[in-house]
Parts: structure tokens; sequence; C-alpha cells
């Protein structure tokens, strides 16, 4: 397998491929463009091989003098300040001896920096191929893992990927309704559910139509993300499932009084980190960081969810217009970039209780978001 751009399926494919590596445990190789002909650099091999710290196996034959990692996760171990640059940026890392997978995975999860102290001391080395390594750390948040690789060699790429093939992915998404059926639901038993699909992306969106579909008026429309621990375990940690519920019954009423509203419930879990990630951070949240921080310990960025994914179910449903039911003004303003219009922001907030407060202030302090 190589890196050469051929046609965006074809880039796509090799994207595919690499996540699916990285989720298995299997080295990827991430190319970058190539070097130059004179200086320090010179002759090298331009781009990275690549173990994921997470999910790797141990290999014959491995080596890895150096990781890559956030910088957010560099500023823990003292070598950056994840306050002055974005907290996913790429840092390449050098400790005083070769890295082990057993030492790269308790280095690579801040949730387990109180079992296992770090050890060090550690350097940052010059980063070449900053572009390829942006690119690793934007397929580990695809693949659902921690943002840490061992740079390694003897590993035996199962794939590799360039940023280029990562920007075809992006193009060759189209999304399709792939079935529709009646769906009654507490909330309403007139309704129907839509399923999507799209080539770039392996979870399945879907929408709820509540009530009746009528070109003539402005459905309540609510964009909700997947949280299987508040949706389905009814967790207190958040809103999302009290969210849900009163979306559905708000979207019921509309319909009752003549309108219809249609709910778009998202696979991105944990605003689009995983839910693994998101587990991860709720353990540093009960070590007292807030989720923003959660996150940037993590480095995993506090907002990565696909907004004009809904943009595009919108307009696979016919709806060029909606009232949004939302307290993100973030939200609304990625809608409308991508051709939605919003004609209303419908006020969406319900009360804290003692184990998700802090979560709400957080979002309204460091989110933006509105008290209704």
């Amino acid at each position: 397998m190589t890196g050469e751009t051929g046609n965006g399926s074809d880039g796509a494919r090799r994207v595919a491929q690499a996540i699916d590596a990285l989720r298995h445990g299997w080295a990827i190789r991430v190319a970058a463009d190539a070097r130059p002909v004179s200086g320090p650099e010179a002759g090298q091999e331009a781009g990275y091989d690549l173990l994921p710290a997470e999910t790797g196996f141990a290999q014959p034959g491995l080596f890895a003098a150096r990781m890559l990692i956030s910088a957010a996760r560099a500023a823990t171990l003292k070598l950056g300040n994840a306050r002055e640059f974005d907290p996913a940026a790429p840092v390449l890392i050098r400790g005083h001896e070769p890295f082990t997978l057993a030492f790269a995975r308790d280095l690579a999860d801040p949730a387990r920096d109180l079992d296992s102290p770090l050890r060090g001391p550690f350097r940052a080395d010059p980063l070449p191929d900053a572009d390829a390594a942006r690119a690793a750390m934007e397929l580990a948040r695809m693949a659902g893992i921690l943002p840490a690789f061992l740079v390694a060699t003897g590993s035996a790429p199962a794939v590799t990927v360039s940023p280029a093939d990562l920007a075809l992915f992006r193009d060759v998404g189209a999304l399709s309704i792939q079935t529709r059926a009646r769906l009654p639901v507490a909330a309403a038993d007139n309704a129907e559910i839509v399923a999507f699909r799209a080539r770039d992306d392996l979870r399945e969106h879907v929408a709820l139509i509540i009530g009746t579909q009528d070109a003539a008026r402005v459905p309540l429309v609510r964009l909700h993300s997947e949280c299987l621990t508040g949706d389905i375990l009814g967790s207190l940690k958040c809103d999302c499932g009290p969210q849900l519920d009163a979306a559905l019954h708000a979207m019921a009423d509309e319909a009752a009084a003549g309108g219809w509203g249609v709910l778009l419930y998202l696979r991105q879990e944990g605003r689009g980190i995983g839910l693994i990630n998101k587990l991860r951070a709720y353990a540093l949240q009960d070590q007292g960081f807030d989720t923003v921080d959660a996150n940037e310990r993590l480095g995993l960025p506090n907002e990565s969810r696909d907004f004009p994914v809904a943009a595009r179910m919108l307009d696979l449903l016919g709806v060029p217009a909606i009232r949004l039911m939302t307290n993100n003004p973030a939200k609304v303003a990625a809608l409308c970039s991508v051709g939605v219009d919003v004609v209303e922001r419908v006020p969406h907030e319900l009360p804290a209780n003692p184990h998700n407060h802090r979560y709400l202030e957080t979002k309204r302090d460091r989110s933006g978001h509105l008290l209704g």
C-alpha cells in the first residue's frame, strides 16, 4: 500500500483502513511532502511510522526513541504551556531511554497520572513534517483513541496515508438516505424514523420526524448528539437525557397544534471524541477538572462535532428553514454558515441537579451557552 494520492475514493479508502488499523493496534505510516534536497533533513524519508500507544501491541524488533503526543500532554510534562497554543497540536518528545508500550500507555492517559507517577526527564524535539503529525492526531480522534503514538522502527505499517488523503476522505462522504419507517414513540405515535449513511463515516445518523411534514410550516428542530450514559443509562453528570425527552415532548406539542418537528440524532458521542475518551474525561472530572480542562488534558478538542452533517440531513429531508431548539449560539452560527436558515432560536434549558451543576456552569462560562 502506498501513500500516493490517486482519486478521491483511493484516498478515502486509505484513511478508512488507517482508522481501522489504529483501532486494532496496528502501526500506520503517515506520509508527508518530500524533504528538501539540501540541508540537515536532506535525504531523510518524510513522514512517520506510528504505533498507537493505547491499542498497539509489541512486535519483534520494535524500537521507539520518540513519541508523538498532544501539546496539552506535553504541557503536563513541563514541556510547554497549553494555554499558548492548540492543546491538540502535536509535539515530538524524547525520553532518556526508549519507550516501552506499557510506559507509553501510562504517559498517554492523564486519567492514570495519580496511579502511575510520570518518569522523565523528557525533551521536546523539533517537529519535522508538521502536516503529517497533525494528520496523525486527527486520525487518532477519528478512531476514538488517545492522541499518542510511538514513533517506531520495526513496526511494519499496515497502511500508508497522507494529509491529502485525509482531505479527500472528507470530500467523498456523500450522505444518503438508506431507509425510513413509521416509528411510534412514547412522546408521539405519529412519527417516522429516517436513517442516513455516508461513505466517510462508520456511524449511521438518524432523524425522527414528529407530526406530518408540511413545507408551508417551519419545523421545530433539535440537534441531539448521542450520549449513551445520559440517553440510555440516565446519567446525572449531564443533561442529555432530560434534554432529549423534553425536545421530543415539545415536538409532540408542536404536532398537536398543527405543526411538526425533526429530531436529528447525531452519532457523535462526547462532542465528537467518542465514548471511551468521554469516560476518560469523566475520570478527570472526578479529579477536579471541568469539562473543558479534562478534554484539553486528553489532548482532544472541546468541540469536534460535525455540524455540516446535520445540514446535509436537513437538505435531504427537504427542510430549508428551521426553528432550532438550543442554548448554544455556536450551533446556530455553525448551521447558518453551511446554508441552513435558522429563523428562530428556541431556548432549551432544564433544571440542574447536584451532579451536573458544575457541568452546566462550564457550558455557560467557557463554551458560551446561554441561560434560556
